[in-house]
């Protein structure tokens, strides 16, 4: 089977067991960067040594995460050939990911989250960064969400995560009474829970909502660049500092792996430690 013919069937799939558009578009650019290496080949000729001298030369310029992210799409696609019969042996079997350093996320202080809160000017963007920093949820999941999502009565609302997972989230009062005041100003017939500022009216986009928060922390006078993630880690640690258990936080943030939530335990430490040595 060709390289090609792999990718169309290898998506079709994933696509089935639940893969999220933005990972297969990432998938589909990993699988152009090998066919561009190897010609659209037929998959059974390629051997680990080939696939090795591709990441070994690759990985000279490449940062360890995206080399991983690399490696993990090769050994997701060569596992999925060889378990449906078009390979007979997985060459990528035995690669193994580069291995990380443990990277602590960058979070905003509370009172940087009230200076953001004072750079919010309209119903809008006061609604937009209020939800994100109060219920904790990824760009993606917030850009899928409609109006009648939202539960007022339970300052809830069930979002779909990675692999398309449910959970629910929750939102504080002030959050409630900044979206009930955004929902009620539009005059528009949109289903989407944030909509475009100019017509035609449709539903806010990632880069659209990304570019929101962004015009936020720029009037808000914060000498760092500002996205979207850093409200969700600002969210976790802040849930850590007030004494939350991790298991809980988890559950909140979706996270499949409880190791992922545990960064944060180690950044609140931090955070303690540095303040012992400020005032002791």
């Amino acid at each position: 089977m060709l390289l090609s013919e792999a990718w169309e069937k290898y998506q079709f799939d994933k696509r089935i067991e639940g893969y999220s558009p933005l990972t297969l578009k990432m998938y589909g650019f990993q699988c152009n960067l090998l066919k561009r290496y190897f010609g659209d080949v037929i998959m059974g000729d390629i051997t680990t040594e080939n696939l090795k001298k591709y990441l070994g030369e690759a990985g000279g310029h490449l940062k360890p995460s995206s080399l991983g992210h690399r490696v993990r799409f090769i050994k997701s696609l060569f596992k999925w050939a060889h378990e449906e019969g078009f390979i007979f042996k997985n060459p990528a079997a035995k690669l193994k990911e580069p291995k990380l350093g443990k990277r602590i996320p960058k979070y905003l202080s509370k009172h940087e989250i009230e200076l953001l809160r004072e750079g919010c000017y309209t119903s809008l963007e006061n609604a937009l960064f209020e939800f994100f920093y109060s219920t904790g949820c990824r760009i993606g999941e917030i850009a899928k969400l409609n109006r009648n999502d939202i539960n007022f009565a339970g300052n809830s609302v069930i979002v779909h995560g990675k692999g398309d997972k449910e959970r629910e989230v929750y939102f504080n009062i002030r959050c409630a009474i900044w979206l009930k005041r955004y929902l009620d100003e539009r005059d528009d017939e949109e289903p989407c829970l944030f909509v475009t500022e100019r017509k035609p009216i449709r539903r806010m986009s990632i880069d659209s909502l990304r570019y929101v928060v962004k015009r936020i922390s720029n009037r808000a006078g914060i000498n760092k660049t500002i996205h979207p993630h850093q409200l969700r880690h600002s969210y976790a640690t802040h849930l850590v500092d007030n004494g939350a258990p991790l298991e809980v936080i988890q559950s909140l943030l979706g996270h499949e792996k409880s190791e992922t939530t545990r960064i944060y335990a180690h950044l609140s430490g931090k955070l303690r430690y540095d303040f012992y040595n400020k005032f002791f």
